[in-house]
């Protein structure tokens, strides 16, 4: 054990990831049973949906059996402490919807670096399409018009790139490995509309599927190898 003299730091311990192809409720519990909290704090991040009115109250009514507390972040308008409302947070639950833009706005008021620093210290973070995109380097995205188009700016917590909906949109799979075979996406995972990628800090844990049949595959410039599911969620 390492001797401390004086007052020590404790290493950051970050939190698990889990992104989704698609939104699945299976998933977002097992979120909240990660936190290894009775009654953990949820926060919804909807910013790629333009934090409308009805998404949020979509959000309190479709969590309302999870036994979690729930808040939401909200920054268009005039926001209020999204700073601290990260920080407060067991859970983070990031939106579907135009990814660039999320990350733009994530970035002018800091909640980018929030972000990071909620998952260093433990957090359980994740989303669904634009709220899985976001975590990794890179990704496929339609946030510049119906074609798709490579983002390679994401926030970088986790190396390589994402596909969302790989089942879902019949696009995204031809676009996402045209990609990544030609080298413009670096090689990365890519996840049917029920499906996750579960890490453990940065650490790869496996595919998680909240709905039948689901899956999610390892993409390189080879090809892609289909992965194995974990069994429950």
């Amino acid at each position: 054990m390492r001797e401390c003299h004086g007052p020590c730091e404790t290493a950051p311990v970050p939190g698990h990831v889990i992104a989704m192809g698609g939104f699945a409720l299976p998933l977002v519990e097992r979120m909240l049973e990660l936190t290894g909290k009775p009654r953990p704090l949820l926060l919804y991040v909807p910013t790629a949906m333009g934090d409308t009115h009805a998404r949020i109250a979509e959000f309190y009514e479709w969590s309302r059996a999870l036994g979690a507390e729930r808040d939401h972040l909200r920054l268009f308008g005039i926001p209020d402490d999204p700073l601290g409302r990260v920080a407060a947070a067991d859970a983070i639950l990031a939106s579907g919807g135009n990814t660039a833009n999320m990350l733009a706005v994530w970035r002018v008021h800091g909640v980018d670096r929030a972000l990071r620093d909620a998952w260093e210290a433990g957090t359980v973070i994740g989303g669904h399409s634009a709220g899985a995109n976001c975590w990794f380097e890179a990704c496929v995205t339609d946030s510049f018009g119906p074609e798709l188009q490579p983002l390679p700016d994401g926030l970088g917590l986790l190396t390589g790139s994402f596909c969302p909906h790989y089942d879902g949109e019949p696009r995204r799979r031809p676009a996402f490995t045209a990609l990544v075979r030609e080298g413009v996406l670096p090689p990365g995972l890519a996840c049917d509309d029920g499906a996750a990628a579960w890490f453990d800090g940065t650490a790869f844990r496996g595919v998680l599927a909240g709905t039948p049949g689901a899956g999610a595959y390892r993409v390189t410039a080879a090809g892609e190898e289909r992965l194995d599911v974990l069994p429950g969620v």
